[in-house]
């Protein structure tokens, strides 16, 4: 019973030290998926910011397993601001090595990417902000997209100070 305790308190002590270790995060939050991402499934982070002068890094970060079949990931993302401008990018990011292994951290099946959103972003005003996220990919030759993009278990979106 006693090195039961022990080992409850090294766990619960190592995980502070890394909760507490985070000191650039600012926000950093997921949403769970069922292990696909459907085209018409938006994912939304919203939070507020009232810092208007320092830059920031923003990140989007995607939790895939071994049953994402593609090498490269499309991704339409739209930020609202709270004076109502939205600015919308589309990006793509590679998930996998040419021999297929994927990209990412992680000792099991599931990977986790931190793909680079904004670097050095300042926000311009401060309020409420609102970030979607949408899967845009494609097969070649296939315009209609991807229905249903398999292997994805989660999207998170995370703000980081840059010093």
């Amino acid at each position: 019973m006693r090195l039961k305790k022990t080992n409850i308190l090294i766990v619960f002590i190592v995980s502070l030290f890394f909760i507490s270790c985070d000191k650039k995060r600012v926000f950093d939050e997921y949403k769970k998926l069922n292990g696909k991402w459907a085209k018409k499934d938006t994912v939304q982070f919203d939070f507020e910011q009232t810092d208007t002068i320092n830059p920031y890094n923003l990140f989007l970060n995607i939790r895939n397993n071994s049953d994402y079949p593609y090498n490269n990931l499309f991704l339409i993302v739209a930020l609202k601001q709270p004076d109502d401008l939205v600015k919308i990018d589309t990006l793509e990011y590679e998930m996998a090595y040419p021999d297929g292994k994927l990209m990412g951290d992680g000792f099991t099946d599931i990977k986790e990417s931190k793909l680079w959103y904004q670097e050095n972003f300042t926000f311009k005003k401060q309020g409420k902000y609102s970030i979607k996220i949408t899967q845009a990919l494609r097969e070649t030759g296939n315009i209609e997209g991807v229905e249903d993009l398999d292997g994805v278990t989660e999207v998170g979106f995370r703000i980081e100070k840059t010093n």
